[in-house]
């Protein structure tokens, strides 16, 4: 029997905050862009320009931090971190190593048996994002944009307290459920306003130091996360077994080919010559400006949780899967504004909308219809205006061009048939034209009551009233 390792894995967590402008300057943070056009000297690091810090990071610092159960630094400074590297336009990054502006939090997660286990943090700060280099191989030359450059960021670092890639996922998945309903960032892996660094570690099990760590750094999506896990534990157990030492280093984790390779042996602090940023004055937190944030959160996941079980009647899983977006839980209430109806409300976001979703490979973000339009749509389906295949039609013209339904099914006159005099005529048509289904009907087999059902709907564009076409079959045979 070999011996049985255990991995240890801490994140430091960089997520782009949602501010119009830049931390230190008026540049505007958007996404995308021309290069180098969202920049000014202050964000290019022109000499003898000043930063001037934008008070809505700290707001949006401060909301993560009291969600994530952190301590506040109501008395906090940033700190100038030097490394010369051609993205960082000063020579130094803004950030916070002395006093970081939250502390000692941690958010619950549930574990893959069922339990709860809590995720340390070990703080919060704030600090500016780098530009970013752009390596041309066709000319052999690397050109930088600095549009990102003096983007905010907060950076989050756990606790080591994570022991699986599943753990992992689950605390960032939590991460960023949480951040999102704070409105504080849009969390996008695909654009990088959420990015992760991963410490790990293994060790016998029972052991009680850490072994020596690696770090992978900007790992784009949370499948890829969980490959470099898996690989990253292998990669040292083989080392360990094979009676090498694992070096501390900071490796990069390629995602297409699935290895990951050493960049840099991992500097200590000191070579980063930190020390307090003579350009900023520190940032004193009032009592009354903790309380203003703390009384301007909004209503998070657990509370919604239970308020849609308690308020709409919701079984506990459609309460789940309704709360697990912000963009979901804000379509469903606005939708059940309108209409009145939580549980339908509920079945075509968990139904239908989940079913596009991930057909079109979308997140629930990217959602784009409006709630007056499914609300109109689930009143003519109520209404039996249309029946239920013209409705799902219907709807994937919502879910994809925001249509109005109203307009649509007069348009295109899908209205359901339920003149019975109409409906009566086309049936005894049928009857007369399938001898064989109405003998078959007659000695007991009940599949050829749904073919002529089929055949009903076929020759009314499917547009008939089910519960109607069943009854006149029934008395027409």
């Amino acid at each position: 029997m070999g011996k049985q390792y255990e991995t240890v894995i801490g994140l430091e967590v960089h997520v782009e905050l949602a501010t119009k402008t830049k931390i230190f300057c008026a540049c505007s943070t958007e996404f995308g862009g021309k290069p180098n056009s969202h920049t000014c000297p202050v964000c290019t690091g022109m000499p003898g320009s000043l930063p001037v810090l934008n008070k809505q990071v700290v707001e949006y610092a401060l909301a993560v931090g009291l969600a994530a159960n952190c301590k506040i630094h109501q008395y906090c400074k940033f700190d100038r971190k030097n490394y010369f590297y051609p993205d960082n336009p000063q020579n130094y990054q803004i950030s916070q190593l002395y006093l970081p502006i939250c502390y000692e939090g941690g958010i619950e997660i549930e574990t893959k048996d069922g339990g709860k286990k809590t995720i340390g943090i070990h703080e919060i700060h704030m600090e500016e994002d780098a530009g970013k280099l752009v390596h041309d191989d066709w000319e052999d030359v690397s050109l930088v944009d600095y549009n990102r450059s003096g983007v905010p960021l907060i950076e989050i670092v756990s606790e080591p307290d994570m022991r699986s890639a599943e753990e992992v996922i689950a605390y960032l998945e939590k991460l960023r459920m949480l951040i999102q309903y704070l409105g504080a960032s849009d969390c996008k892996m695909q654009e990088g306003s959420m990015r992760a660094d991963v410490n790990l570690s293994v060790r016998e099990v029972g052991a009680a130091e850490y072994g020596t760590r690696t770090e992978m750094k900007n790992i784009g999506s949370f499948k890829a996360i969980a490959r470099a896990i898996e690989n990253e534990t292998a990669r040292q157990i083989d080392l360990i077994e094979s009676g090498e030492k694992v070096v501390q280093e900071t490796r990069r984790w390629n995602d297409e080919q699935g290895y990951s390779y050493a960049m840099r042996s991992k500097e200590d602090a000191q070579d980063y010559r930190y020390f307090p940023e003579p350009d900023l004055v520190p940032i004193v937190i009032s009592d009354e400006w903790l309380e203003s944030i703390r009384a301007k959160q909004p209503e998070l996941q657990p509370q919604k949780l239970e308020r849609y079980q308690a308020e709409f009647g919701l079984p506990a899983y459609d309460a789940g899967i309704l709360t697990s977006a912000k963009k979901l839980a804000d379509v469903f209430e606005a939708t059940t504004e309108i209409c009145g109806k939580p549980k339908k409300v509920s079945n075509w976001l968990m139904g239908e909308t989940m079913r596009l979703l991930k057909e079109k490979n979308m997140d629930p973000e990217d959602l784009s219809f409006s709630p007056e339009n499914l609300a109109k749509l689930i009143e003519l389906t109520e209404a039996g205006t249309i029946n239920g295949t013209v409705a799902k039609e219907v709807f994937e013209l919502i879910f994809a061009e925001n249509i109005d339904p109203d307009a649509y099914v007069e348009e295109h006159g899908l209205k359901t048939v339920s003149d019975e005099g109409e409906l009566r005529a086309t049936i005894e048509q049928i009857i007369k034209e399938n001898p064989q289904s109405v003998e078959d009907y007659h000695s007991g087999k009940q599949k050829a009551m749904g073919f002529l059902v089929g055949q009903t709907m076929k020759a009314t564009g499917g547009k008939a009233n089910p519960g109607l076409v069943n009854k006149i079959l029934k008395e027409l045979l």
